[in-house]
């Protein structure tokens, strides 16, 4: 019964840690050189893995041992993940009274994404791009959504949304810009810069999950 439990929950670290990292089943059966039904049947938890393919499967997601068993036990010296890491959810938002509504929404969602808050422009550009005090990330480590407030400290939010609109490595990912008007004359510019769409403060779990829906993202959801 032990061994079997193992073999699930086993399943359930490489589905979780392939989903955070956006690689398909097909991309992790190529770098493996095992076949995808079997990298499906050890997700699903009806198979178990050699110690051979276990390390195989580990490499091809680009983690340490120590990291990657870090969601399967609680041993104190496991390598945990920096709160930086493999984020879903980059919200940046300087207001701690709208950073806590947003932040309680999600959970109220049984939302589970890891989610990781800037609070202002120049330490969310240093998350995305990897420099400053987030040297240590990874280039490719990238959240799968943003949720951007315009009015922030340093750089403000519509000189963050141009920079990641404007590097062909962050363009792809939806922005949200957070507002606290629909009638607020930034929103216009920010759809300009390429901004998906726009959510009247505080955000709360309707509005979120009509965006994600919107957006297609309702499957990168992780509900606990």
């Amino acid at each position: 019964m032990e061994q079997l439990d193992l073999q699930k929950r086993f399943g359930i670290a490489v589905q979780n840690w392939r989903n955070r990292l956006h690689i398909s089943q097909e991309e992790l059966a190529a770098r493996t050189g095992l076949r995808r039904s079997y990298i499906s049947d050890i997700e699903r938890g009806t198979r178990n893995a050699s110690l051979k393919n276990v390390e195989k499967l580990i490499n091809a997601l680009g983690l340490s041992v120590w990291t990657f068993f870090s969601e399967l036990n609680d041993r104190p010296g496991a390598e945990p993940l920096t709160t930086d890491q493999l984020v879903d959810i980059l919200l940046v938002e300087d207001d701690v009274r709208d950073e806590e509504l947003t932040l309680e929404a999600l959970k109220q969602g049984n939302i589970s994404n890891r989610i990781y808050v800037a609070r202002d422009g120049a330490a969310a550009l240093n998350f995305l791009f990897c420099s400053g005090n987030f040297a240590h990330r990874r280039p490719n480590d990238l959240p799968r959504i943003i949720l951007l407030d315009l009015h922030l400290p340093r750089i403000d939010g519509l000189e963050v949304l141009r920079r990641v609109k404007a590097d062909p490595r962050t363009r792809a990912i939806p922005v949200v810009v957070l507002t606290s008007s629909k009638l607020d004359k930034h929103i216009q510019t920010s759809k300009s810069l390429g901004a998906e769409t726009y959510i009247v403060k505080p955000v709360d779990f309707a509005n979120f999950s009509a965006v994600s829906l919107q957006l297609s993202l309702q499957w990168a959801l992780l509900k606990k």
